[in-house]
Parts: structure tokens; sequence; C-alpha cells
């Protein structure tokens, strides 16, 4: 079963991060620039929240607030859930769907080494089902 670390090898390892002060009309400018859903909020090098489009839609735009007056701190999820590079891909699942969150950083001694998205792994959820599709085809027709 795949791994954090191989989503890692094949998405990359760099991770798109603010701090706590951070102006959300700025994060959302970094979002939109960097084709991205999420930014981790940092305080120093220590992970403290998550900012998604979520939050700002859920707490900003439909409480009828201004971005350009919040800073991250204000609308961030603070309840982070991280994986290691060792967690497999079921883990993964799982974690997104008990919890309900869509991000997840990617820790290995404290360090904040990558962040993966559920649509990483369906990703790579789908290439291993295709992958495990043509073995089977190849058993069954003998290699032709």
């Amino acid at each position: 079963m795949k791994t954090v670390a191989d989503i890692l090898k094949t998405k990359g390892s760099e991770v798109w991060t603010i701090s706590q002060e951070t102006i959300v009309f700025d994060a959302l400018k970094t979002m939109a620039d960097k084709n991205v859903g999420a930014l981790v909020v940092l305080d120093g090098t220590k992970v403290i929240g998550i900012l998604s489009e979520r939050d700002y839609a859920r707490k900003v735009i439909l409480h009828g607030r201004s971005s350009r007056e919040l800073s991250a701190r204000e609308i961030m999820s603070a309840k982070v859930y991280f994986v290691s590079p060792e967690h497999n891909i079921e883990d993964c699942m799982t974690l997104f769907t008990v919890k309900r969150v869509r991000h997840l950083p990617v820790l290995q001694d404290d360090e904040l080494i990558g962040i993966i998205s559920i649509g990483d792994v369906v990703k790579a959820v789908i290439a291993e089902q295709e992958s495990t599709i043509k073995h089977l085809e190849n058993y069954i027709t003998g290699g032709r």
C-alpha cells in the first residue's frame, strides 16, 4: 500500500505557509497565486492552524466580514490533524472522512515537510487501482 512518503515523492514537498498575523486578503492572494486551497499557519516553525478557502467562505463571507480587516488567526482552523511520511493512504482517507478535513500537514520529527490533500490521496488510490487492473489483465491474458 502506498504511503504519504510515496505521495510526496510524486507531488513534491513544497508547502505554502503564512503567519497568524497575515491579513486574510493577503492569504487569499497567496492561495490564488500558488493555486492551492489552503495554507499552513505557523508560529515560528510550529504549525498552529490551517487557513482554507472553506474557512474563508464560512467565517468571512457568510458573516459579512471583511478579509482586509481580519488576520489568519481569527478564522483559521486551529485543530490540525497531522500525518507522518510512514502513514499509509488508507489511514489518511480515514482521517479525511472521520475528522472532516481536506488537508493534512506532514510532520517528521516535529518538522513540517509537506502537506497532502484529499485530492492527492484520491489520485494515489486511482493510480494504485489502475496498476492492479493492468497487472491482473496481463496475468489473465498471459502478458499479451
